[in-house]
């Protein structure tokens, strides 16, 4: 499994990438949680209609860079991000405890 990093992340944190349509459109929907993060690729919005649980959101550009990190609670709708190339998602929380915000790279490395 491909692991996500950033330069002040200390450890590296699991992630699925999800590159299909179908993969994207379901996304986390259906889960009651999320073991690390979820990469959308591409994808410049996402929703929350039908999610279970509250998800942080971050919209990175085709360089990876972080563009914005929001929360959204369930049933919302996020508005499309026009430069974002690719969204990750993970639980409530997580990205700060990441600390995956405006102006971070991430990296994704295989294991």
């Amino acid at each position: 499994m491909p692991m996500l990093t950033t330069p002040e992340m200390p450890h590296p944190v699991p992630l699925e990438v999800a590159r299909s349509a179908r993969a994207r459109r379901r996304g986390l929907l259906g889960r009651d949680r999320i073991d690390g993060a979820l990469l959308l690729s591409p994808a410049s919005a996402v929703h929350t209609l039908g999610m279970r649980f509250p998800i942080d959101v971050a919209y990175l550009d085709r360089t990876f860079r972080v563009m914005a990190v929001r929360t959204m609670p369930p049933g919302r709708i996020g508005l499309p991000r026009p430069r974002a190339r690719h969204v990750l998602e993970a639980e409530a929380g997580a990205m700060g405890r990441w600390g995956i915000r405006r102006g971070v790279r991430i990296a994704v490395r295989d294991p």
